[in-house]
Order: structure tokens, then C-alpha cells, then sequence
């Protein structure tokens, strides 16, 4: 890449600044230092000015360069005057354009433990970020943000010592707890009694006094909405579904609705067991022998960025964090920016999660990744199976980090899945040259037969719904019975002669009333 390739980069990004320098150091350098420093870093320009046009004009610099060297790193390294240096020599070069001289001074994005770059010794008035039209002065918000993200312990980590178990929705834990013994049978925590389970899951630890207090974790996984605010006063989640263009939303749910208990935990569950309903995400099921499989790659990819949603957000930032469901994308916007660059991000390798704790119980559930790869993963899937690349942007004041995951156009009926086809209107599936078709027979509804050598499989037959019921309650103890009926592609008499079956048979039972309680699967 050449030098002016390398600056058109910069400046596509509104990360570079061109400054004349004809008196001297410039005031303002200092402040777009700052600004670069605590965004996504930046190219200052000294003895060089931007046209109308912004091309570049090297004009040169009218005083000794070696001399300006000197200044600059007196300034940068007078702590009343900034309070960091990020900068190293090769960060700083005397260069020769069309036989002029100016100064490159290339800023990197700070880490997190130098946040906030300020000025002056002024933190709450001298602080300075990055946006699309320059320079602008962070607000207290802001900064506290940064000063919280720069401690070694992640935001979820601290014990609320003013607050007692009481803050807990106990059907919440409960179900967890159901999930962690389906995906983690016989482990060492199942036999413990709540509070001890919760000690060691994160969710409460130890306060001043030695004493057992929920954590910051816990409060927002575990606890009611009313009882969240009263640490995170901006605290709201909020899913948005629009198929319909015609109207503002075709469904929504808010964790201030009084009609749940909107915490993390349950806004998780809630909202992926309505995206997967999502015409476009119903990718049709493969067959393992004569077993159905519905979970897919795509189906991980969206917990994945649902789980880094709830696991990266600043839960005291301003907006809340928002999750839209539409026919053609599917959005994940959540408060606070990401805690490492975008491009580090992307490439995997870096797991910075702003609520540790959160991710880890996500884990135990087998949702999330902690290796840094999760990004990564989603993006793969995308494009894997729609040819789409998922889009990752970055807001500042207030800052948000927001995924946007378009959605196929299906008119066509036809999606492409490991070499295989699908045709909604013909009703046929072609996968590895095996085809299963709803008019022959192949799957046949009425006929009464599971036959393993033709691949039929009866949707009244009883034995595969119940597993695949049970499955289904074991990952979404609040699924209804029009969820079952829409996730697993059954007639709603066949779901309810089936439940009915697994309750007489004490396989499964429920907890609660049946508006808000939640289904226990004992076996």
C-alpha cells in the first residue's frame, strides 16, 4: 500500500486530521490526540491542509521540523498537560512530500487501562473522542464509561453488599438450573442447595462484612426488573419484531412490562425462541438416520450474537439495549462500544467481554464462546449459508455497538445448504443426493409408519415428537404451546395429546401458573 493509499484509508474513516502548523504546535493537536487516542486511533498531519474538496495540500512546515520534535514530546510528556503518552518514536516521523517537509504522527487506539486520554487534568472537561464530523468533548456519562472499562474486573463482577436474596426471581434460577442439567448431566453442582449453586456460579459472592450478597451478575441474570434498576437506573431490553411494513411492530416485549420477570436470563430465552420462528432462520431440518435435527449452524450463530449482545452491554448506559426481528435483518444493538478495536474483533483471537460473569453462565448452558471466536463464527455461518456478511458498527455519544444480520430474499423458495436445495413450493429436499418429499410420501403425516430404510417419519407416531418435545422444553422451559407447535412443525392436537402423555407419565410437569410459570422436564 502507498503512503497516500495508506492516508485515503485514514480519512475514509474520518481518522485523519491535517493541520497547517504555521505558528508552531497547534492547540488543537492536543484534543484531536486525545479524540484518536480514546476512539479507534488516527493519522495527525503536521504542515498540511485539507481543501474544500479534502484533498490534501502539502504545503510544508515554516518552522525547523526538529525543533517542533522537541516541543511535542515536552508537551505530550507533561503529565499537566496530558495525562498519557501512548505515543513511541516510530509513532512519530519527520517526512518529505514533493520536497516538503511535514510531520506524521500516527495515534493508536489507547488500551483500556490508559482511558480515558484527557487534558489539563481535567477528566470530566478535557476528554475527547472521535465521531464522522470531528473532535468532540465526551460527557461525564462517557468518561465514567471508560474508567469503568478500564478496570482489571469486568462490570458484572462487583457484590451488591446493599442487597439481599430477595432480589432474585427464583423460577428464573430454576430454570437454569433445569438447562445446566440437560446439557451438563451429573455435574458436581447439581446436589447444591440455591444459594450455594449461586456462590459458585457468580451470582452472589461475599460483601465488606464476609456476609453472602448477590453480585452485579447475578442481580441482572437472576433478579426482577424493578430490583435491576435500582443498580442500572438505565436499564431496559427491548425486542421489536416487524414483518409487516405497514405496521410499527407485529409483536414486542420490554423488560418493564410487569408481565415477566425482565432479566437477562429469561429476555435471552424469550427473545430466541421468537427469532427462530422467523420464516427466513426455519432452514429445513436434516435427518439423522430417523431422528430430526433442527438445531443448526445458523441457529448457533444466532445465539451467539444474542448471547454477546447481553454479555457486551453496559447495563448503566443510556438506550438500553434493543433487538430487532424483521423479514429482511435481524439487529443487535447494545449500549457501550467494544472493549477492544473493531478490527481485533473480527479477526478473533481476543475475548473482551464487558460482563464476564454473564458470558460464563451462558457457557454452562453451552451458549457463548469465551475464546475470542464468536464473531468470527457468526460471520462464517452467515455467510456459509446465505453468501451474506453480518455488518458490525460502532455509534459514539452515547456509544452502542450494533450487528445487523440481513436476512435472504426467498421469493424464490430456494436456499443453498452444503450442496443441497430446498424448493418450498415443490416440497422436495435435496441433500448429499437424498431427496424427501411431503406429495410422495417420503414424510408422510397421515400414514401411521416410521420406516428407517425409506426415511418416513410420522408426525403422529408418538415416539419421535416426544423427543423431540422434551428437547424443546428441556432448552425453552417457557416455550408455549403455539411455540412448540411452530418449532417443531406439529399439529397443536398431536403437542397436546403429547404433553398430556409426558405429564400423566411425570416426565414432565408444570411450574407455576400457566401464564407465567415454566415447564420442568424430570426425565
Amino acid at each position: 500500500m502507498s503512503y497516500m493509499e495508506k492516508l485515503n484509508e485514514y480519512r475514509e474513516g474520518n481518522r485523519l486530521e491535517a493541520k497547517l502548523a504555521a505558528g508552531g504546535l497547534p492547540d488543537s493537536l492536543w484534543a484531536t490526540y486525545s479524540a484518536f487516542a480514546n476512539t479507534d486511533g488516527g493519522v495527525i498531519l503536521l504542515g498540511v491542509a485539507e481543501n474544500d474538496d479534502k484533498s490534501l495540500s502539502f504545503t510544508g512546515l515554516k518552522k525547523n521540523p526538529e525543533d517542533l520534535l522537541v516541543d511535542f514530546w515536552s508537551t505530550i510528556n507533561n503529565k499537566n498537560k496530558v495525562n498519557v503518552n501512548i505515543l513511541f518514536d516510530r509513532n512519530v516521523q519527520i517526512a518529505e512530500v514533493d520536497g516538503r517537509k511535514i510531520i506524521v504522527i500516527e495515534v493508536p487506539r489507547a488500551e483500556r487501562s490508559d482511558k480515558p486520554v484527557f487534558l489539563n487534568e481535567k477528566p470530566f472537561a478535557e476528554t475527547y473522542r472521535r465521531n464522522g464530523e470531528g473532535d468532540f468533548r465526551c460527557s461525564e456519562k462517557l468518561v465514567k464509561a471508560m474508567l469503568r472499562d478500564g478496570s482489571d474486573s469486568t462490570q458484572d463482577m462487583h457484590t451488591l453488599n446493599e442487597m439481599s436474596f430477595n432480589v432474585f426471581n427464583f423460577e428464573s434460577v430454576q430454570g437454569f438450573r433445569n438447562r445446566m442439567r440437560h446439557t451438563r448431566p451429573g455435574h458436581v453442582w447439581e446436589e447444591l442447595e440455591n444459594i450455594q449453586f449461586l456462590h459458585k456460579l457468580g451470582a452472589v459472592g461475599r460483601g465488606e462484612s464476609d456476609e453472602l450478597h448477590p453480585t452485579a451478575a447475578g442481580l441482572l441474570m437472576f433478579g426482577f426488573e424493578y430490583e435491576i434498576m435500582r443498580e442500572y437506573p438505565e436499564y431496559f431490553l427491548d425486542y421489536q419484531e416487524s414483518y409487516d411494513a405497514t405496521k410499527t411492530w407485529t409483536d414486542r416485549f420490554c423488560s418493564s412490562d410487569g408481565e415477566w420477570s425482565g432479566n437477562v436470563y429469561d429476555f435471552f430465552f424469550k427473545t430466541y425462541n421468537k427469532i427462530i420462528l422467523n420464516p427466513k432462520i426455519k432452514i429445513p431440518f436434516k435427518m439423522e438416520g430417523i431422528y430430526r435435527v433442527d438445531d443448526t449452524h445458523i441457529h448457533k450463530a444466532i445465539r451467539e450474537a444474542l448471547v454477546n449482545c447481553l454479555s457486551n452491554a453496559d447495563y448503566y448506559g443510556e438506550r438500553g439495549l434493543i433487538v430487532r426481528n424483521k423479514s429482511d435483518e435481524l439487529v443487535f444493538e447494545n449500549p457501550g462500544g467494544f472493549r477492544i478495536s473493531l478490527d481485533e474483533a473480527k479477526s478473533g483471537g481476543t475475548s473482551a467481554p464487558r460482563n464476564s460473569v454473564i458470558l460464563k453462565m451462558f457457557n454452562l448452558l453451552d451458549i457463548g464462546e469465551r475464546t475470542g471466536s464468536g464473531i468470527p463464527r457468526i460471520t462464517e455461518s452467515w455467510r456459509e449459508e446465505f453468501s451474506i456478511v453480518p455488518k458490525y458498527t460502532v455509534q459514539y455519544n452515547p456509544d452502542r455497538a450494533i450487528l445487523t444480520m440481513q436476512l435472504p430474499n426467498m421469493e424464490s423458495g430456494t436456499v443453498n445448504e452444503e450442496s443441497g436445495t430446498v424448493n418450498e413450493e415443490s416440497g422436495t429436499v435435496n441433500e448429499e443426493s437424498g431427496t424427501v418429499n411431503d406429495a410422495n410420501g417420503t414424510v408422510n403425516e397421515e400414514s401411521g409408519t416410521v420406516n428407517e430404510e425409506s426415511g418416513t417419519v410420522n408426525e403422529e407416531s408418538g415416539t419421535l415428537n416426544t423427543a423431540q418435545i422434551l428437547r424443546l422444553l428441556s432448552e425453552s422451559p417457557n416455550a408455549t404451546y403455539d411455540d412448540i407447535v411452530k418449532s417443531l412443525g406439529l399439529k397443536k392436537r398431536t403437542v397436546a395429546r403429547e404433553i398430556k402423555m409426558l405429564r400423566d407419565n411425570g416426565n414432565i410437569k408444570r411450574v407455576g401458573s400457566d401464564k407465567t410459570g415454566y415447564w420442568e422436564v424430570i426425565e
